[in-house]
């Protein structure tokens, strides 16, 4: 799956915001308060959304009011259009609100396109807790089909029909969807937590904590060694000071990593080795997974990390994004955007207390100083973003 836009309404500092004609790798900048967290927390409340339900999600920010934009009335509203695995255009789109004081999904639809002309088939249509779903999935793909459609009802009005449809085989379509979404990988990196140990036992992917770092370092060792060496010599080559990266199994069966530095005789024991190279190992561990998430989004990955890193870090997410998994960063960073294609980098900016978006590269000033040579970092730098959105 690719998102291809999304659109927000009353969510926080998006009052109204877009993002469009979204690439496989996706870079937001903007000043500290401009949304860019925010913007992360829309996944993290589809994501719980499915995982609980909407009410849950809404109260762990606060309560509805806490949630929709100030001066507003709602509903708090979310579209996403993406191509699903056949190369389809759909459209998810929800909408949260109060009835009587209880939150409620007021509008849940979840539409197919069909051909270029056709109309789409609603294949999820429900509102507060009622709807209608498409009973005849399999003869979607026959243009002159039409579509046939049963009524169905959820134990509870906050409840996502893509949750409680989706646990059923005949809804193949939005079964496949609602995996999609507890898929995504929404990156809260601890880089405490992160510090590899002795544990027992593997995990196949990173937590979002990064906490479990040993253990998938242990799955891609025993199962997937090809990745997990190219990772030892990636660390070899890219980080200052180290010169070779070490796995050596004890006889129980456990990983110690064991980082040499040029400057000492006996190498380091993981734990006992920089943040930076703990964090650039634990990235390394995580865009180098075998079965890349299918949303992947990480704050500022330059914190902690050498500058001379970031532009080969920006080429290992471009990487991991062509292989199948969608990116979206947030950054400070100018070194990281050196190594980003103009039209990789998404603009936030706050105007009478509310975030627009806007693509760098649908500025003519920056796309021609781009075209001539300078580099977005560069650009950002002089404060030539400035003034984008207006």
């Amino acid at each position: 799956m690719q998102i291809e836009s999304i659109e927000i309404e009353n969510y926080r500092v998006f009052r109204r915001a877009k993002l469009e004609n979204l690439p496989r790798l996706v870079t937001l900048v903007g000043a500290n308060g401009t949304g860019k967290s925010t913007l992360f927390d829309v996944f993290s409340f589809l994501k719980e959304s499915l995982s609980q339900n909407v009410g849950r999600a809404v109260m762990r920010r606060g309560g509805l009011k806490e949630l929709i934009s100030r001066g507003s009335t709602g509903p708090l509203q979310i579209s996403l259009k993406f191509r699903e695995s056949g190369g389809r255009l759909a459209t998810y789109e929800i909408a949260v609100g109060d009835r009587d004081g209880r939150i409620v999904v007021e509008r849940e639809v979840l539409k197919f396109r069909r051909g270029q002309r056709g109309k789409p088939w609603h294949f999820v249509d429900f509102s507060c807790g009622k709807g209608t779903a498409i009973t005849n999935e399999s003869a979607y793909g026959d243009l002159g089909a039409s579509e046939e459609r049963a009524e169905y009802a959820l134990d509870e009005p906050d409840i996502l029909a893509i949750k409680g449809l989706g646990q059923f085989k005949e809804f193949r379509v939005v079964s496949e969807f609602r995996s999609l979404i507890e898929s995504w990988q929404i990156s809260d990196f601890h880089i405490a937590e992160a510090r590899p140990s002795n544990e027992d036992g593997y995990s196949e992917h990173l937590s979002t904590r990064g906490d479990n770092v040993a253990q998938v370092a242990q799955y891609l060792y025993t199962y997937h060694r090809k990745q997990f060496d190219h990772i030892l010599e990636v660390m070899a080559s890219r980080v200052p000071g180290v010169e070779k990266v070490e796995a050596k199994p004890t006889e129980d069966g456990r990983l110690v990593l064991r980082f040499q530095d040029g400057s000492f005789k006996d190498p380091f024991i993981a734990r006992y080795v920089s943040d930076g190279t703990i964090k650039i190992f634990a990235y390394l561990v995580l865009l180098h997974d075998p079965k890349p998430f299918p949303l992947l989004a990480v704050e500022e990955p330059e914190n902690q990390l050498y500058p001379e890193l970031l532009p080969e870090l920006a080429e290992e997410f471009r990487a991991y994004a062509r292989r199948g998994g969608q990116v979206f960063i947030s950054t400070h960073s100018p070194d990281f955007l050196n190594a980003l294609k103009l039209e990789e980098v998404y603009c936030l900016k706050k105007i009478s207390g509310f975030t627009t978006i806007s693509r760098a590269v649908d500025s003519e000033n920056l796309r021609s100083l781009y075209e001539a040579g300078d580099l977005p970092g560069y650009l950002w730098k002089q404060g030539l973003f400035e003034g984008l959105n207006q």
